[in-house]
């Protein structure tokens, strides 16, 4: 089953845009959101026949504490390591729409943080909401790297950790596959970091970062399937200038 998931993910890699947002506030909360957004006339051309076959509809919303609540007689069987990175993900809210008549097909994802060391790996939520429903083990979870945030006033650092590089070379030869498969057709697939500070921005890591005019954000732009393949490319480090005291 889960092979079968990494398969369609995949897929989906190469007809898709997602974006992250992140709003931080001076004393280190803030929001983030991950939307993944099917794109539709990509997706089209890679279904063919079937996609006027689409007969869906879902439009809803959880928070992921529900499941927790809901499996509670089996979550509370479960190693108590893997509850511990279960609850980290409670409060995360996602919401999802997919219909067929409207054409829109969106998964969105919200994290509420106090601090960004806080923010918990949003790119995991549905696999582990499967996980609580199904009572597998984190153990059988395949994941290949690590999303964590740092920030210290003046300093913001979004740092990928790869963990598993065998993993990463078998997603990574999948993603070739596709492209080589698919290199003739005009595809969007978008991944968009959109980042907003409470303070102007001093520098940025990458130089590709779009600043905003006012210098309080940035918005950095890749390719999804090069994402997959190599995760550190959205390493990114950014200098906020110091707030002034009048």
């Amino acid at each position: 089953m889960k092979k079968i998931f990494l398969l369609f993910l995949l897929f989906l890699t190469v007809s898709c845009q997602v974006t992250e947002t992140i709003h931080l506030n001076t004393d280190g909360s803030g929001s983030i959101e991950v939307d993944n957004l099917r794109e539709e006339n990509s997706y089209m051309l890679l279904a063919r026949e079937n996609y006027s076959k689409e007969n869906v509809f879902k439009d809803s919303t959880y928070v992921f504490e529900d499941f927790i609540n809901k499996h509670h007689e089996t979550f509370s069987r479960t190693p108590v390591a893997d509850q511990n990175v279960f609850l980290k993900y409670c409060k995360v809210k996602v919401h999802i729409k997919a219909s067929s008549y409207d054409k829109e097909f969106r998964t969105t994802i919200i994290q509420n943080f106090e601090k960004p060391e806080a923010i918990v790996d949003l790119y995991k939520t549905q696999e582990y909401v499967d996980d609580i429903k199904n009572n597998y083990a984190l153990s059988a979870e395949e994941h290949y790297y690590k999303v964590s945030y740092n920030y210290n006033g003046n300093y913001f650092n979004r740092n990928v950790k790869i963990i598993d590089t065998m993993l990463q070379k078998k997603q990574s030869d999948e993603i070739v596959k596709l492209k080589e498969k698919y290199k003739g057709y005009k595809l969007v697939q978008k991944y968009v970091l959109d980042y907003h500070f409470p303070q102007k921005i001093q520098s940025v890591s990458n130089r590709l970062a779009q600043i905003s005019n006012d210098k309080k954000s940035l918005k950095l732009e890749f390719l999804l399937s090069d994402c997959l393949q190599n995760p550190s490319i959205t390493n990114l480090e950014v200098i906020l200038e110091s707030e002034r005291m009048d």
